[in-house]
């Protein structure tokens, strides 16, 4: 990836990753001029320490084979390959160290941009990013003045992103497989197969 000029980060648990995923990484692609996506699986989010969550190992698998033939997007190891917590600041750091000359841009929804502030060391992220890409749901942007004075620098980094609104959810998918109603088509072909031959999310 030498050369690179514009990065963006997608974090996520991907448990299982969807249609969803792929509809706003692409538009986050195209309307923010990024080289390259870096999907970043995170093993053990720390938000989400009381949840259940499927294995590494296979959430690895399902996102291996859901980008395996989309030449734009490329899994990356920035959380996987170190122990927790994996915090969002030390993976842009870590992002910085191997792409030093590129622009960093972070992918997140609406919910988390109005809790950013809550985030661990969420004024070091702010700073070390050269931007954010947000998706939100209609009637649910977060009051940037607001979160300005709690981050100060953070409002000219956010670019929201226009994108189909489209309600599919890994936590939906999930429920429909252990109860037997209709998911192939939420998910990437590799990623339906996956599950439904291996049996996952079944009780």
């Amino acid at each position: 990836m030498a050369g690179l000029r514009r990065v963006g980060l997608f974090g996520g648990t991907f448990d299982p990753p969807h249609v969803g995923h792929f509809i706003l990484a692409a538009e986050a692609q195209h309307q923010l001029s990024l080289d390259k996506m870096l999907w970043v699986l995170t093993p053990n989010p720390p938000h989400k320490l009381n949840r259940e969550i499927t294995p590494l190992a296979q959430r690895l698998e399902m996102l291996q084979a859901a980008l395996a033939d989309s030449p734009d997007f490329e899994l990356s190891r920035l959380d996987i390959d170190r122990p927790p917590p994996q915090y969002a600041v030390d993976t842009v750091r870590l992002c910085r160290l191997l792409h030093p000359q590129a622009q960093v841009f972070y992918l997140m929804g609406g919910d988390s941009l109005r809790d950013l502030p809550t985030w661990h060391q969420a004024q070091g992220l702010v700073t070390s990013l050269d931007g954010l890409g947000v998706l939100c749901r209609p009637g649910s942007v977060p009051d940037l003045g607001v979160l300005e004075s709690l981050l100060p620098g953070l409002q000219p980094k956010v670019h929201f992103i226009n994108a189909p609104q489209i309600d599919i959810s890994a936590s939906d998918i999930r429920n429909r497989a252990r109860q037997s109603r209709p998911y192939r088509y939420f998910l990437p072909a590799p990623v339906y197969e996956y599950v439904a031959q291996s049996g996952l999310y079944r009780d």
